[in-house]
């Protein structure tokens, strides 16, 4: 009972990793798209918790906000729009998916367990302390990722940036031709 007072955190985290690993899994693993959908807004609450739980309550509240909020709502409205049925098995992209699942497997394990050997899971506390430490003075959470963002990697964000623009203008000019290629009232079912 000692073990599991002194190391609830730990056991809490891992919990919560299982059931975001699990949400995953729901999202490849379910046949109807809504059920999939909500696998997937599963996944994206527990991953908020896991931010609050390494102390990034900036990331956490993005994760709800953008990703759980706007996202799944995206993603639930185009399932709706498609009117997508449940997917069958001729219809499958990928139909014989086990040795795939034990390759994936096998790297997940030894991905893990090179973390755990080289003990980068433990060094979180040291990663928090260094984030909110800026210059001369002790920041919060959001002013540690604001300053890291705009100094350290401001290359990386102002590329990310021009990456989605051109991802943006992509869709805007498939999109117009998609739309030029089919006629008034073409492609429209009652």
């Amino acid at each position: 009972m000692d073990f599991l007072i002194a190391n609830f955190g730990a056991i809490f985290f891992f919990l919560v990793a299982a059931l975001a690993v699990a949400g995953a899994v729901g999202v490849v693993a379910l046949r109807n798209p809504v059920h999939a959908a909500l696998a997937l807004l599963e996944t994206f609450v527990m991953v908020a918790i896991l931010f609050i739980l390494r102390h990034a309550e900036f990331l956490a509240a993005v994760q709800v906000l953008v990703y759980a909020g706007g996202i799944m709502v995206l993603y639930l409205f185009v399932i709706m729009l498609v009117k997508v049925k449940d997917l069958r098995a001729e219809d499958a992209f990928l139909t014989n998916i086990g040795p795939l699942a034990v390759l994936g497997g096998v790297l997940l394990g030894a991905l893990l367990a090179a973390g755990i050997l080289l003990g980068t899971m433990a060094a979180g506390d040291g990663a928090v302390a260094a984030l909110q430490t800026v210059g001369d003075e002790t920041v919060g959470n959001t002013e540690a990722v604001g300053w890291l963002l705009f100094t350290k990697f401001l290359v990386p964000f102002e590329v990310v940036s021009v990456v989605l623009l051109v991802a943006m203008i992509g869709a805007i000019v498939f999109g117009r031709r998609d739309a030029a290629l089919t006629g008034p009232g073409e492609g429209v079912e009652p």
